[in-house]
């Protein structure tokens, strides 16, 4: 149990090893709680080096890290690398009781991370309880030494993360929100790099400001590391280049805003080619869940160009704000992310599956369960709860699904995850039937065997409120080949598919009362997690595994534990 955030602290030393040039590259991370002022008032917070957000990590493609984290806390910890691929090491993946016991306080825990595929942005954060609300970072993944970006290299690079900010401790919140059946109470602020912006009370002061000079341009890698909504994102007159997503280039999309969604990463180009003066950077919540509650805020920051006669820090008068799509435009998030392409370069190639050995259809849903005494504060008075295929994932209480399957230890987990669900009806319908409100629990993994290659369909459910849920797979990326709204037709809906240049994702958003294909080939053997990043919906269980079985070559196994493994 934790007593006080105030007691947290954790040192990570983390060794950049470069397997492409030799460089060694070597850096002390300590983790710790500060003291910030935020929304006219002030709380300890866990803090990376006294800075939230965390440091950013930086390497080439071919690199690698050994990261040493010691946990000096009163409460466990782990941490993820979000976009990793992690080649038969799931050892280092980090999420708590799937591929690691958590870091007991006092205790330590060395992750070994080889950068093979990923190039562009991703991230790192922690993946135990919501403590990823401030334990969270950049990684950017550069080409390899002697190779280039596939656009005109910028002037310059600037990390933009978007976050959210409550003035409670973040770490209570799942656990109230347990007792009461309810939802988790909601942000009372989003941050553009751990500022709310000017719009807040008390927070003038706290607008973070980007300068620029007129005629270059700027890569903006920025990261979604929002804990429960969707957001719009855009820059006062100025249009913004996607060239990449998820650590994987695109083609080239112009555009006046974004919808990013938590765990994403974008690449966007930004040309200062407006007059001298002051411009708004802005992100509100796009929430699509009819009747879900959500924080209506809008955070700021500052665009202001080299030479400008302001110097203040937030814009006077009535500034010029970027148009920003209303909170519920479906259709404006849905423009947006329907032209994402992979560059399907020689450089940068397509390897999509053009055959598939397994076919899987997963539905996806928030539901609702009874509650044991008295009636909860969820709709009907019932507890609210979420699925995959309608059964609710339970994490094991006292040892990881990693550690029970390389060590054949039973009861754990059982290997019955089903390929569909178990009740076929109209998934995105009005009205349905209170008999689909209620899910199964289980601890239930999905066997793959090595080298298949998979299509999943994510089909979205009406069941109890249709949303946007941002999934991420850990351990691969994958293509995306398809999405639509409504039903899906496996008649039909395939022959739609992109199978030229799909982009290649590793959190992709399943559309409001809608589905997404993706497709992938199971060569990274391990225990690897799916779930919606919507943090509440996976604290309700919409979670699953998949455990990829060894090959028979050497190098299509697992590799062996470290000696410092934690234990429960």
């Amino acid at each position: 149990m934790v007593n006080s955030i105030g007691l947290f602290a954790f040192c990570a030393v983390f060794l950049f090893l470069d397997a492409a040039n030799g460089k060694t590259h070597h850096h002390k991370f300590v983790v710790k709680s500060s003291s910030y002022s935020r929304l006219c008032s002030s709380k300890d917070i866990l803090t990376v080096n006294g800075r939230f957000p965390g440091p950013t990590l930086k390497a080439h493609r071919g690199d690698k890290m050994v990261i040493e984290v010691h946990n000096k806390a009163n409460f466990n910890i782990t941490l993820h690398w979000h976009g990793v691929r992690l080649v038969r090491n799931p050892w280092s993946d980090g999420p708590m009781y799937i591929t690691q016991c958590p870091i007991q306080p006092g205790n330590k825990y060395t992750y070994r991370i080889e950068f093979t595929t990923e190039e562009g942005t991703i991230w790192w954060h922690a993946h135990s309880g919501w403590a990823r609300a401030t334990v969270h970072g950049a990684i950017f993944v550069y080409p390899k030494p002697g190779s280039s970006y596939p656009f005109p290299k910028p002037f310059a690079e600037v990390p933009i993360i978007l976050g959210e900010w409550w003035k409670r401790d973040v770490m209570e919140i799942p656990s109230n929100a347990n007792l009461t059946g309810g939802e988790p109470i909601l942000s009372d602020a989003y941050t553009i790099n751990g500022e709310p912006g000017f719009l807040y009370p008390c927070s003038k002061k706290g607008t973070f400001n980007m300068l620029v000079e007129h005629g270059k341009t700027y890569l903006l890698r920025i990261i979604s590391a929002v804990m429960d909504e969707e957001l719009f994102f855009g820059i006062a007159h100025h249009k913004l280049i996607l060239v990449g997503k998820d650590g994987a280039y695109t083609k080239q999309v112009e555009t006046s805003y974004i919808m990013i969604a938590p765990g994403q990463s974008m690449d966007l180009l930004l040309e200062a080619n407006q007059p001298h003066g002051l411009y708004v950077m802005a992100a509100r919540a796009y929430s699509s869940a009819i009747g879900a509650g959500f924080d209506k805020t809008m955070t700021s920051a500052i665009v202001k160009y080299h030479g400008s006669d302001d110097h203040h820090h937030q814009p006077r008068g009535r500034p010029a704000f970027p148009h920003l799509p209303p909170y519920n435009r479906t259709q404006a998030a849905t423009d947006f992310t329907k032209q994402f392409r992979s560059l399907a370069t020689k450089d940068h190639p397509t390897k999509v599956p053009l055959q598939v050995d397994t076919h899987l259809f997963f539905t996806i849903s928030v539901n609702l369960l009874n509650c044991s005494n008295k009636p909860c504060t969820g709709p009907f008075g019932k507890r609210f709860s979420a699925s995959v295929n309608n059964i609710s994932f339970v994490m094991p209480p006292s040892i990881d699904i990693l550690r029970a399957y390389y060590y054949k230890i039973p009861g754990v987990f059982e290997k019955d995850f089903p390929e569909k669900p178990p009740k076929e009806f109209n998934y995105t319908g009005d009205d349905l039937p209170e008999r689909f409100l209620a899910p199964s629990y289980g601890t239930k993994v999905m066997l793959l065997k090595y080298n298949v290659s998979v299509e999943l369909v994510l089909q979205g459910t009406n069941v109890l409120a249709s949303d946007n849920h941002p999934v991420h797979l850990h351990g691969y990326s994958f293509y995306v080949v398809g999405s639509g709204f409504g039903n899906f037709n496996p008649k039909l809906d395939p022959l739609r598919y992109n199978l030229v240049d799909p982009p290649e994702e590793s959190t992709v958003g399943v559309p409001k009362n809608g589905w997404v294909a993706i497709r992938f080939r199971a060569d990274n053997p391990g225990v690897w997690l799916m779930h919606c990043h919507i943090e509440r919906h996976q604290t309700w269980g919409m979670s699953m595994v998949f455990l990829v079985q060894n090959g028979v070559s050497h190098h299509s196994r697992i590799l062996s534990p470290p000696h410092d493994l934690p234990t429960c």
